[in-house]
């Protein structure tokens, strides 16, 4: 699986969220920074040929859907930031939360509840 570029992943997001969509209905999701309708075409192409997404083609338009899904993609995602970010320790990765107080000692507790459940 190959890495996304920032843009790549905005738009696997909307494709996600909508499930199947022609160019012009994820243009339309895209709030800032609006890519032209060509370049758009183009970064969804690419998401093609990465094996992110296929189509279904309709005379000369295309109807793009993912085939690599949200959750496939978040473990890959985590899993190489947790080995290049943080020494593949999970420890490591909430300690690092922790520190800069994005996880609260609940959300913690709740965290080795769901652990100790399993």
């Amino acid at each position: 699986m190959q890495k996304l570029t920032n843009k790549e992943e905005e738009i696997m997001n909307i494709l996600w969220r909508l499930k199947k969509a022609f160019v012009k209905d994820v243009m339309a999701e895209i709030i800032e920074d609006k890519p032209h309708y060509n370049t758009l075409s183009t970064i969804i192409r690419n998401l093609e040929e990465k094996g992110y997404v296929s189509y279904n083609a309709y005379g000369n338009t295309h109807q793009y859907y993912p085939i690599v899904s949200l959750e496939e993609y978040r473990k890959k995602f985590m899993k190489v930031a947790i080995e290049n970010y943080f020494d593949n320790s999970y420890k490591n990765l909430v300690s690092f939360f922790a520190e800069e107080q994005k996880i609260s000692a609940d959300e913690l507790r709740e965290i080795l509840a769901l652990i100790e459940k399993k």
